[in-house]
């Protein structure tokens, strides 16, 4: 039986990006991310990850170096995938978990440098987006 989801509000679809299962897998077996965005840069799983490393480091502007590459490559996608500039871009979905923590790392490294503008415009993105990934990646 097929189950169709229906949007009840008459807003766009959910987008869904396509899986890199190579990239995925590898930083999730502890391939050095750097080596990751180098073979697959165009995966923004691994330029979330650079900039989340780089954030713990001290080193904000490479973490905001890495979450701006991570941030454009997902756009990239998003469009490809069909997305019109707005609507959910749900958590749940795995592959879409690296342009959503690009994002949240974007705003959190803008807001680190006194880019306040940027970092807000980001942090509503992100909301808009997906409040579930909002919430995961506040804490």
């Amino acid at each position: 039986m097929t189950r169709m989801t229906q949007n009840l509000l008459g807003g766009p679809p959910p987008t869904e990006l396509p899986d890199n299962t190579e990239a995925r897998e590898a930083l999730d077996a502890g391939v050095d991310p750097f080596e990751v965005a180098a073979r697959h840069p165009d995966y923004p799983g691994a330029w979330a990850e650079l900039a989340d490393r780089a954030f713990a480091k001290g080193s904000v502007i490479d973490s905001y170096a890495f979450a701006r590459t991570g941030y454009h490559r997902g756009l990239d996608m998003l469009r490809r995938a069909g997305w019109k500039g707005h609507g959910p871009i749900p958590w749940e979905h795995e592959a879409n978990r690296g342009f959503l923590r690009a994002l949240h790392a974007l705003s959190r490294a803008a807001a680190a440098i006194g880019e306040e503008d940027e970092a807000e415009r980001c942090r509503a993105f992100l909301r808009d987006s997906s409040a579930t990934a909002a919430d995961a990646l506040a804490g």
